[in-house]
């Protein structure tokens, strides 16, 4: 008589695993958990990595005294003698120079020449000194020449941050805020710019958020001034979004 043999199914929960078993699960799903917590954080460190490949900075601290930083534009929208040069300051944010403009023309400006960015953003450090018609510092993007440019300003005798655009040598203001601006202190000024819109920031604080259709391909960036102003600039960053 042939025996039969019944396959019986057990409970899973009566199934029990082997110390191998067990020890090939428990390393399988260590080394899961493991790369989950490491992905996120190479993601992490790699947007880092990116986002600091893609900014500039001049300060200033290793060029030639007593004269305008090489590489850059030194010029003017309208009429006047602006004197833009290399100095040193005790005061600098970073040691030991500063760019400084103390002529005076319509609006100097100094133009970064081997720049072109369409989106991104520019930012300054800047210290309104002197001036009896104007205390202003301020950074220019999308820029085209010394007649055609994006410009966002702190003014000190007058308290407020204003957005313009320079056409043709033309300026008209699109925004505009009171802030306090102190005379004598350095500040941060920085525009963040994508398409048509644009965001102004004044010491960590946002004050502006605004939108304009006048240039909207890539152009240049600098630091700016007004009529009289005896302004400093540091720490000149600009970067690709």
């Amino acid at each position: 008589m042939r025996s039969r043999i019944r396959s019986q199914k057990l409970p899973l929960s009566k199934v029990k695993c082997t110390p191998a078993r067990e020890s090939i699960d428990s390393e399988l799903g260590l080394r899961i958990n493991i790369r989950m917590k490491t992905l996120p954080a190479f993601a992490l460190m790699t947007g880092l990595m990116t986002g600091m490949a893609l900014a500039e900075s001049v300060n200033f601290d290793d060029l030639k005294t007593g004269a305008p930083p090489p590489g850059w534009t030194a010029t003017k929208t309208g009429k006047g003698d602006p004197r833009w040069e290399v100095v040193a300051d005790d005061s600098a944010p970073s040691k030991p120079n500063v760019l400084k403009q103390s002529g005076e023309a319509a609006y100097p400006l100094c133009i970064k020449a081997d720049t072109s960015l369409k989106d991104g953003f520019v930012q300054v450090k800047f210290k309104p000194v002197s001036g009896k018609k104007d205390q202003a510092g301020g950074v220019i993007w999308r820029c085209i020449d010394a007649d055609n440019y994006y410009i966002a300003r702190a003014n000190a005798l007058e308290d407020n941050v204003t957005i313009y655009h320079t056409i043709k040598g033309r300026r008209l203001s699109f925004k505009n805020v009171n802030e306090k601006v102190a005379a004598g202190v350095w500040h941060t000024l920085r525009v963040d710019f994508q398409g048509n819109k644009f965001a102004v920031t004044f010491d960590g604080k946002k004050v502006i958020e605004a939108a304009d259709d006048s240039f909207s391909e890539a152009g240049k960036v600098g630091v700016w001034t007004k009529a009289d102003s005896v302004t400093l600039f540091d720490d000149f960053t600009y970067g690709d979004q």
